[in-house]
């Protein structure tokens, strides 16, 4: 199993396993109208997330195809939790990888997303020697579009109302970055 040196500093963050002491800022994450619009899952009781918050909890290293690393992103000043990012493991012989991230409307605007996603690309191109990392999000998040051309990452696809989620259909846009074109902006 491969999991980074944990936690993951940066200039203002602590990225981190998720603990039980993080239920209350999930809760609130996942209470937001904002945050739901683009997720596929829908408003859930405290009960719900705390079981999610559980099986997050477990998500710490990737070992192999299909695993995720799930981390909760912290602020190092206060210690709150204001998100999470995550990498996913694609695929074993195409050495492929998805990334993700999320952070409370509250805290949004501030970079939060692109430092915290940063460390998770270098962990999958230059540890786990990924060969190209994809994001994907929902057409009309423009914010989440904007972070992943921040982070390096090309537009490859807009897919037009390609999923049905939630009563409507809706557009996929899909990003990626190649492990030349990490080391090209980050060498």
């Amino acid at each position: 199993m491969t999991s980074p040196a944990y936690p993951i500093e940066t200039a203002r963050l602590r990225i981190r396993p998720f603990a039980e002491r993080d239920l209350q800022q999930m809760v609130a994450l996942y209470s937001e109208p904002e945050v739901l619009r683009y997720l596929y899952v829908g408003q859930r009781s405290g009960n719900e997330i705390a079981k999610s918050l559980q099986e997050r909890c477990k998500k710490t290293a990737l070992s192999a195809e299909g695993d995720k690393l799930v981390l909760a992103v912290e602020l190092k000043e206060t210690g709150i939790c204001v998100g999470e990012v995550i990498l996913v493991w694609l695929s074993e012989v195409h050495k492929s990888a998805e990334i993700g991230f999320l952070v409370h409307p509250g805290f949004q605007g501030r970079g939060y997303a692109y430092e915290a996603t940063l460390p998770l690309l270098r962990f999958g191109f230059e540890v786990l020697q990924f060969h190209r990392i994809i994001g994907r999000c929902d057409g009309r998040n423009g914010a989440s579009a904007r972070l992943m051309e921040k982070l390096g990452m090309r537009r490859e696809a807009h897919l037009i109302e390609n999923e049905f989620i939630k009563g409507e259909w809706t557009d996929e846009l899909v990003y990626a970055q190649l492990d030349r074109e990490w080391r090209k902006l980050n060498g």
